[in-house]
């Protein structure tokens, strides 16, 4: 039986945070009939209209950027110092996508014909129905919910049940943006009511990040009515160091990588391929770079690793780890080094493995935490062949000076991003997207657009 109320545990103490009821059937039929009335507001409103609503929205999150940043420490664990930053992110994706959602929009003209008016128009599609993960909880859902809404739809946003706050500050931000009523609204929803309201004509597309089996349940629901579905499900997403990179860049940014947000990314770095000629030297640097995190109560500044979200994931991470213990690979980081990782809790002590393979399941499954795998490869062959070796497809970095080699290394791996001496991160002008069991559709740049509104084309004969 679903629960009727949401609790969010706080990794930080254990403790009972927020409490909510979820939506109940009376508020859901209220909410979808509200949507549907937003929606043809929202489409009559132009393009510029849109954007100075949406601008005006990003005032809200600057004027509370503390108590959001505060708020997200708690719900999710991650370090005070750095949650912050995620509201700059919020503010500088958001107002990149209004800086290109008029272009975006356009109409298509193709070659003229003698005689006809011919043009493609992008039409909004109704109401999307956003489903928000908890680990970025502010950058995630502003992928979808900002050019849905520029594209001319109403939003729909059910939070996870980790980081319901941070929807709420979405639907605050918005009442005072001159948007019509009804369009935007936050709905904390069991999972249930989520895959019912997917099956309701109310709904003409849903923006899902999340998990894979998730994002089954999700397309399957979709399925039933043919509605439209983005899927952002996760990654393992793997580096390669090549004998010429920059070997104090390369471990600065691959450790950044694989333990911000103790690892709790999607794109975040989970394996590390290095050449054999540098693997020994890289190793070294690595390991140390990663013992002098500290980590502890995300409230206190000095704290740079906070706890995982949430105490089933800290224990899978454990036992993925004993499992490849158990297999042969060696830890490099002594536990005794990080006393807050008492063994049971939230607190997970950052690890790096060695001598690992690709029988473990660490190097091909995805954590979702702060630990990572580095193995030794002979050539650039191996390294492809072993980041290719995995369901998920998100993003692959290489380290190397040559952008030649990168370029047409980057042709062979099967991901949606490679990158360059860089990881973990999200240029709002590129496409965001994957293959394999990493998902569905794109988000971000102008082909993000694409998929939150309906191409419909006019073909008019003129007069004589």
């Amino acid at each position: 039986m679903e629960k009727t109320s949401l609790k969010t545990i706080s990794p930080v103490d254990g403790s009972v945070y927020v409490e909510r009821e979820y939506a109940t059937a009376k508020a859901i039929e209220t909410s979808l009939e509200s949507a549907r009335h937003a929606s043809a507001s929202l489409a009559a409103l132009s393009i510029k209209e849109r954007v100075a609503m949406c601008r005006r929205a990003l005032d809200y999150f600057e004027a509370n950027r503390q108590t959001i940043a505060e708020q997200i420490s708690w719900q999710m664990g991650r370090p005070i110092a750095h949650s912050s930053g995620e509201v700059s992110g919020l503010v500088e994706r958001a107002s990149y996508m209004m800086d290109i959602a008029e272009p975006s929009l356009a109409d298509i003209v193709p070659k003229p014909s003698a005689g006809f008016k011919r043009f493609i128009r992008r039409e909004p599609l109704g109401t999307v129905l956003v489903v928000a993960p908890w680990n970025y909880p502010l950058l995630t859902t502003t992928n979808a919910v900002f050019p849905a809404l520029l594209a001319g739809n109403s939003v729909i946003l059910k939070p996870s049940a980790q980081t319901p706050l941070a929807a709420e500050h979405f639907a605050k931000a918005f009442e005072h943006s001159g948007i019509p009523d009804g369009g935007l609204q936050c709905l904390h929803l069991n999972h249930a009511d989520t895959s019912a309201i997917i099956q309701r004509k109310a709904v003409d597309f849903v923006c899902f990040t999340g998990s894979v089996d998730a994002g089954r349940r999700i397309a399957v629901a979709a399925a039933e009515r043919f509605v439209g579905a983005g899927l952002e499900l996760g990654g393992k997403d793997p580096a390669y160091v090549m004998p010429d990179a920059d070997m104090t860049n390369t471990v600065e940014q691959l450790i950044d990588g694989a333990f911000f947000n103790a690892g709790q990314s999607c794109c975040g770095i989970e394996r590390i391929y290095a050449h054999e000629s540098v693997y020994q030297e890289f190793v070294e640097r690595y390991c140390a770079g990663v013992r002098a995190y500290r980590l502890g109560n995300p409230l206190e500044a000095s704290t740079t690793l906070g706890p995982v979200a949430k105490q089933s994931a800290a224990a899978y991470i454990r036992e993925q780890i004993k499992s490849a213990e158990s297999q042969g690979a060696k830890r490099t980081i002594a536990a005794d080094s990080f006393p807050a990782d008492d063994g049971r809790g939230c607190y997970l002590a950052p690890q790096v493995l060695i001598e690992v393979n690709h029988d473990m399941s660490i190097m091909r499954e995805e954590s979702f935490g702060p630990v990572v795998g580095i193995m030794p490869v002979k050539n650039h062959d191996q390294a492809i062949t072993l980041m290719n070796d995995s369901d998920l497809g998100l993003t692959a970095s290489l380290w190397t000076q040559d952008a030649k080699v990168a370029e047409a290394m980057g042709a062979r791996i099967q991901t949606g991003t490679v990158f360059m001496n860089r990881c973990d991160y999200l240029d709002p002008a590129l496409a965001w997207t994957g293959v394999k069991d990493t998902g569905l559709g794109v988000s971000l740049s102008a082909l993000g657009f694409a998929q939150l509104s309906r191409a419909k084309s006019y073909h008019l004969k003129l007069g004589d």
